[in-house]
């Protein structure tokens, strides 16, 4: 999510970091509206790994449709994708952040909404 977080990781032996989630709220991710306002809803309070969406996992935040679906969710990529693709436009059409897919890392609540240029020199800055 920052600099700080990228020494750490190569200070740890890695090459490089990936950060696609401190860039969600950057206006160029198109990142929907409901997704964005679930970042920084107090009601969300964790994130998990899981297949409940697509079949394949991925780390999002601890929604209704994420507990409901979780255990059973099979691994079925990209069958269970499509199944739930009309469930999750529906969510999305009518703002409902706990039946949409709310991607995100476990750093999220540390989001920066900035223009990506804008991030990425200020991440820059902190790797130093």
């Amino acid at each position: 999510m920052d600099g700080a977080d990228v020494r750490a990781a190569l200070a740890a032996g890695a090459t490089w970091a990936a950060l696609g989630t401190a860039f969600l709220g950057c206006p160029e991710a198109g990142t929907h509206p409901t997704h964005l306002t679930a970042l920084t809803d107090p009601r969300f309070t964790e994130t998990a790994v899981t297949r409940a969406f697509t079949g394949r996992p991925a780390r999002g935040l601890v929604n209704a449709f994420l507990r409901e679906h979780d255990a059973a969710a099979p691994r079925g990529y990209p069958e269970v994708h499509h199944v739930t693709r009309p469930l999750r436009q529906a969510a999305a059409a009518a703002g409902d952040a706990d039946h949409l897919h709310l991607w995100a890392g476990t750093g999220w609540r540390r989001l920066r909404p900035l223009p990506a240029a804008d991030l990425v020199r200020l991440l820059a800055a902190e790797i130093g």
